[in-house]
């Protein structure tokens, strides 16, 4: 508790407020929700097959499926209907295998889990390290990148196997593949459906992080430094500025009125005052020429 005191204190957790930081923490939240939702899944539905002997009926068919929804390896027993007095049962598959997709779903999000949680932990105590010759910005960029890639491929691959789960799993196609629904005097009807509002949030959870991973492209490239004009040298061979003359810019050496540069020459035969300069008298006076 001491611990947590002296970083929120020292503004440790100042990262989080910022938009690096906080949409770090909101993928590591969403990630979990993502994998989740679609990895601890579990559905059932229920058949009802009445055939014209009764004795052959079986009118309380459950069938279980869940992650990684290999269905084709699920089964359940149905009645033939063949008119037996004992009945007789056959071994009905599902169809499809979705556990490829629905595994890179899980997989993806289990790694940008996973990635967020570093990345936090590395913002908030190694800054630093983290800024240090740029390394860890340029590396932050190219996850980042990777994985908001990974997110688009993968949501939009368990977005169309939830479909085809969906439909695989329907109670009205799996009654019209069974051979005893088709024979004469037979009823057939399903009880109920999958319930599968929590896979259709994991599709949700998916594209959220997209634009979330994708979003945050924008706040890992500013902390590069590469997009402002301060991370750009001069072009290679481009001329280097003249340095101006000592003494400032188009003065001789020494500047004017000191020694060694231009003085006015009021000496003899120039231009200038006489010697004793204007308005005092002359030697001798114009009264006593008169």
């Amino acid at each position: 508790m001491e611990v947590l005191n002296q970083l929120v204190a020292g503004g440790q957790f100042r990262v989080i407020k910022e938009p690096l930081g906080f949409l770090k923490l909101l993928e590591w939240l969403f990630s979990i929700f993502a994998f989740a939702t679609c990895g601890s899944y579990s559905g059932s539905f229920g058949l009802s097959v009445e055939c014209a002997t009764r004795n052959e009926s079986d009118l309380n068919i459950a069938v279980d499926f869940g992650y990684p929804f290999r269905l084709h390896q699920v089964y359940f027993l149905a009645p033939t209907c063949q008119g037996t007095e004992r009945g007789h049962q056959e071994k009905v598959f599902l169809v499809g295998d979705y556990s490829s997709a629905a595994e890179f779903f899980v997989t993806v999000a289990v790694f940008a889990f996973l990635y967020a949680l570093g990345a936090l932990g590395v913002y908030l105590f190694l800054d630093s390290k983290y800024r240090e010759n740029n390394k860890g910005p340029v590396i932050d960029l190219v996850a980042t990148g990777v994985l908001a890639f990974l997110w688009l491929v993968s949501s939009c691959a368990w977005a169309k196997a939830l479909a085809d789960i969906k439909e695989a799993t329907a109670p009205a196609g799996v009654l019209a593949e069974l051979p005893g629904c088709r024979r004469p005097g037979a009823r057939c009807r399903g009880l109920r459906s999958p319930v599968t509002s929590g896979l259709n949030t994991s599709v949700v959870f998916g594209f959220l992080n997209l634009v979330l991973w994708t979003g945050n492209l924008w706040f890992v490239f500013k902390e590069t430094g590469w997009g402002g004009p301060w991370g750009r040298g001069p072009p290679a061979g481009a001329p280097e500025k003249p340095a101006a003359p000592e003494g400032g810019y188009g003065q001789p050496e020494g500047g004017y009125g000191q020694p060694g540069g231009y003085q006015p020459d009021y000496g003899q035969g120039g231009y200038g005052p006489p010697e004793g300069g204007y308005g005092q008298a002359a030697p001798t006076s114009f009264a006593n020429q008169m």
